[in-house]
């Protein structure tokens, strides 16, 4: 605290001044006094401020419209009302120094700086489901809107919502005995953690209750059992509730993936956010059955199969949108392993200059899905961004004036500008046989989400040689040795000369996260690792924040290998073309390798050197 706001509060004339003691449940903190904060410490000017105090009640009764006539007139502290800083973070305004939008955590970290308290910016991928849930009675939490957040020596340090709501926590303490610390967080994050893990733990609690606290040996530790006990339906209300919070709890993390393992004595749940994984939940190991079995039903999966792999979908709506989810099921050692692909239609669906191109890259893979027929391939490994490519590119390209058709294993998401086909293995429905008869559906662009063989690649080639323009993926390390691949599968270099447009190769690269980005300089070591000219090389890093979750790194961007099939380039492939010299021909043309573009974001300060060796070895 700054010795002017000390003097302040001395005077009784800071605006965080708490009232005297007489009434201690009342809340003291007004829309007035923050805005006198914020004012006083510069993050609003003086017309932002007026303007706050003219309409901040309005819009303190817009906001907490929902709720009952009259509550919001008690003097009492009520947790359903919206914040001071919920209110006035709802007016978007901009700090003048920054033009960064004042948000509700930079006003919650101010008013923790002028009451002398600690701030922190809840990170739920780094709680312990226990921790929060086990320390304080879910009833006293949502009450007060205080959550458990770590347990160390016996000193439980909770994150509140309101600093000045002391006496609830005083007599919490000596009614359970313990010792508790006090930090300050925002009240929208305090209520999300209540919610998701609050209810996700109840939800399993129950389900526990209703299945008693025997355990069951996985496929692999049979034991035979004198009584036997029935798994939980998948229609029992308290798994339902407690899928149906996991998958919410994934939206709102920007998850990409969950992964739900089964353990010898728990079931692990772990989220995967920008390429990494983080552990999330562990549920009793007796409740595992019951969560597969419950999105197998979802995705309308053989319940009752648990010897072999299973694939399905899950279509929902969250945040108004909808979200697809591709549910695939895996016997392992200790029961049935599920994986969930969440597909975003905003991540899945992009304008191809939004996604990292730069512009000669651009300018040629636009170029390459214009054309009216030939094939284009995406390469690179599991996980680079290549179904987010071709969808975006195929909306695009799509318009009522042509017919796409797509076959995919499975159908990634299900969109209505094109005419999806799902491969279907058990009954001979394979890339293959839907090749053999797609053309008969007068397809202009076709989309094959694999060139796994020889078939599927003939059919592409003769969809292509009879007019089509087809898009596929290939599992190459970059874009010139899917040549030799093609090769490898037995296309004859006469047919990759005459039909590919052109391939890219791309990788995903994180991105630097900009609240805690800082300046910094190549080591020697890196300079000589990238084989650079030996001079000083500015580059940045991420310290590692609150809106980063320590790791300083926020979301990701694509780097795309673009290898152009010029004249010069077709005339050197043959059945026995030397990689060496289509590399040269390649480079003497213009192609720019994944590590050059990776070294390129890296200088215009959008990823790292770690990054760059992690993603292109």
């Amino acid at each position: 605290m700054s010795n002017s706001d000390k003097k302040q509060l001395r005077e009784g004339s800071h605006p965080m001044r708490r009232a005297t003691d007489k009434k201690p449940q009342k809340l003291m903190l007004t829309i007035k006094d923050v805005a006198k904060l914020l004012h006083h410490r510069s993050r609003i000017d003086d017309e932002q401020y007026e303007m706050i105090l003219k309409r901040g009640d309005a819009q303190a009764a817009r906001l907490n419209s929902h709720l009952p006539k009259n509550l919001a007139k008690k003097e009492i502290y009520l947790p359903e009302l919206a914040s001071p800083a919920q209110v006035i973070t709802s007016f978007s305004l901009e700090i003048p120094a920054t033009q960064k939008k004042l948000t509700e955590d930079a006003i919650t970290e101010l008013i923790a700086q002028a009451s002398g308290m600690e701030y922190i910016k809840i990170d739920p991928l780094k709680l312990e489901l226990d921790v929060v849930t086990d320390q304080i009675p879910r009833a006293f939490a949502l009450k007060n809107l205080v959550v458990p957040i770590d347990e160390k020596e016996g000193v439980v340090t909770i994150a509140v919502a309101d600093p000045f709501n002391v006496r609830p926590i005083e007599d919490l303490q000596h009614a359970l005995g313990i010792q508790i610390k006090r930090i300050f967080a925002s009240r929208s994050d305090v209520l999300k953690i209540l919610e998701e893990f609050f209810g996700f733990q109840a939800s399993v609690k129950a389900a526990q209750v209703d299945m008693g606290l025997s355990s069951e040996l996985s496929n692999l530790e049979q034991l035979f059992k004198m009584r036997g006990r029935d798994e939980i339906e998948s229609s029992d209300q308290h798994i339902i509730s407690a899928v149906e919070f996991l998958l919410k709890y994934a939206f709102d993390q920007r998850a990409s993936d969950i992964h739900i393992e089964p353990k010898r004595d728990k079931s692990s749940i772990r989220f995967r956010v920008d390429g990494v994984l983080h552990n999330i939940h562990t549920v009793p190991v007796n409740l595992h059955p019951a969560i597969v079995s419950r999105l197998k039903l979802l995705s309308r999966l053989d319940v009752a199969e648990k010897r072999r792999p299973q694939d399905g979908r899950i279509k929902t709506e969250h945040m108004a949108k909808d979200i697809e989810l591709r549910v695939s099921t895996l016997p392992v050692a200790f029961g049935e392993k599920v994986v969930i692909r969440i597909f975003d239609p905003e991540i899945l669906m992009q304008k191809l200059d939004r996604i990292g191109f730069y512009q000669r890259e651009y300018k040629l893979y636009s170029e390459f899905i214009r054309k009216p027929n030939g094939i284009v391939l995406v390469t690179g490994p599991t996980g680079s961004g290549k179904t987010t490519t071709l969808y975006s590119s195929l909306k695009t390209i799509a318009s009522p004036e042509i017919n796409i058709i797509t076959v995919e294993d499975p159908i990634e998401m299900v969109m209505e500008d094109f005419n999806q086909v799902g491969v279907q293995s058990a009954i001979d429905v394979t890339f293959g046989t839907v090749l053999r008869n797609i053309l008969r559906q007068d397809p202009d662009v076709l989309m094959i989400g694999e060139i796994r063989d020889a078939d599927t690649a003939n059919n592409a080639v003769q969809a292509a040689l009879t007019g089509h323009l087809v898009l596929s993926t290939l599992h190459t390390n970059d874009a010139p040795s899917s040549i030799t691949r093609l090769l490898d599968i037995g296309i004859p270099a006469f047919l990759i000369t005459s039909t590919i447009n052109g391939i890219i190769a791309q990788r995903l690269l994180r991105s630097i996260c900009q609240e805690c980005k800082y300046e910094t300089t190549l080591t020697d070591e890196e300079i000589t690792y990238l084989d650079l000219e030996k001079k000083d090389y500015k580059v940045w890093e991420g310290k590692g924040c609150d809106e980063c979750r320590g790791t300083g790194y926020k979301g990701r961007t694509g780097i795309f290998e673009v290898l152009e099939f010029t004249e010069r380039l077709k005339a050197k492939i043959t059945d026995r073309t030397d990689m060496t010299e289509i590399y040269a021909i390649a480079k003497a043309d213009g192609m720019v390798s994944l590590r050059e573009l990776a070294m390129q974001k890296m200088f215009e300060g959008h990823t790292t050197f770690k990054e760059i060796v992690s993603v292109t070895g």
